[in-house]
């Protein structure tokens, strides 16, 4: 690299050559310094950042790490990852050096959030502070396993938070049958709640449906993107896990709803969104329905739980439930586990007559 003094301007400017992964030299500039004391600071830091030394700051380990993370993830997963980490962590470690930064920092900075507040007065959640600090302990693992960095400060530290369990709601069928019936007078939003309540589909997962996604003849309809609506884009994406690529066979009576609801779609092409309402739209429908029908007023997300205590009700198993509705592993659907019936009576009993065999056997 090379610092110069732009005699036109008087500011000063960097010349950084660098060679990247592919082994290819490239050249790039940075202008505008007010005196050579920055220009030098700043070619010492792109050194740095080139030989991938801790010595560099949290705030240039960051650029790294979004390299590095952001193309593996979905868009808004790592949206609001950015936002995260840019609000709440970058302002406080950003000038901070990585190899510097220790785990008494890390409380330091725990005790700032904890003592934060928001426009009402109200301190952070204690998800909301997990989720900040996982975040950052997430940063340093990564420094640890691709950049030498001997320990996580933040795991050191320590946690903060707590998971908090929300509510799991949901609908009877007595429920869901009220509000159903007032849905009737608009199809879409209709046809959108069956789909939801009797399939156990995901919000993104309904509204990235096409015709093609059906096939009316096996009764079935197919699982295999989401959709998001980001920074005003229409945006679709695979689904939430791979086990959430799935085909679920829908009873004889939505088959038959569904093809009625396409009819109504005139012109509609096999690969164009048959639900082309928003997020919100649905959560106003749902304030609607709920209200009308005299029934308590549950999220979308509900649905998804009422339609798994249902089958839990009808007798299916955990590892069937979880096949259907996509759950990434078993241990998800047992979540549920207080809406199974106990069998430990018929299972006492059972254990009971295998005894009186095995003693009737030893008598004879």
């Amino acid at each position: 690299m090379s610092v110069y003094r732009d005699g036109k301007t008087g500011t000063w400017r960097v010349i950084y050559r660098y060679t990247d992964y592919t082994g290819e030299r490239k050249q790039t500039q940075k202008r505008g310094f007010q005196t050579r004391r920055e220009a030098v600071a700043w070619e010492h830091e792109q050194i740095i950042k080139t030989t991938a030394s801790l010595d560099m700051t949290f705030g240039s380990f960051y650029e790294r790490y979004a390299a590095d993370i952001r193309p593996r993830l979905k868009e808004n997963t790592w949206n609001t990852k950015e936002h995260i980490i840019c609000t709440k962590i970058l302002p406080y470690f950003q000038n901070r050096k990585m190899i510097e930064i220790k785990s008494r920092d890390i409380v330091a900075w725990q005790n700032e959030l904890l003592t934060c507040r928001d426009k009402t007065g109200k301190p952070f959640s204690q998800t909301y502070l997990k989720t900040i600090h996982n975040q950052l302990s997430a940063l340093f693992n990564h420094a640890m396993k691709f950049y030498g960095l001997r320990a996580n400060p933040a795991r050191q530290a320590g946690n903060m938070g707590k998971e908090e369990r929300k509510e799991m709601l949901f609908w009877t069928q007595e429920e869901y049958r009220k509000f159903a019936d007032v849905m009737m007078d608009k199809p879409q939003s209709f046809y959108a709640f069956e789909m939801l309540y009797w399939c156990g589909i995901r919000e993104g997962e309904l509204l990235a449906l096409t015709p093609a996604d059906f096939d009316f003849y096996a009764g079935t309809v197919t699982i295999n993107k989401s959709y998001q609506r980001i920074r005003g884009r229409d945006v679709i994406t695979d689904p939430k896990t791979p086990k959430s690529n799935r085909t679920i066979q829908m009873p004889d009576f939505l088959t038959e709803e569904i093809q009625e609801y396409m009819e109504l779609l005139y012109g509609i092409e096999e690969k164009d969104r048959m639900f082309t309402v928003t997020k919100s739209y649905l959560h106003h429908e749902m304030d609607r329905g709920a209200k009308e029908a005299k029934v308590k007023r549950i999220r979308i997300h509900d649905l998804r739980h009422s339609h798994i205590s249902l089958l839990i009700e009808m007798g299916f198993s955990a590892v069937a439930i979880a096949d259907r509705v996509g759950h990434e592993s078993i241990d998800i659907t047992y979540h549920y586990a207080h809406l199974f019936p106990s069998t430990q009576t018929e299972m006492a009993k059972k254990l009971g007559g295998l005894h009186r065999e095995m003693e009737a056997e030893h008598v004879s």
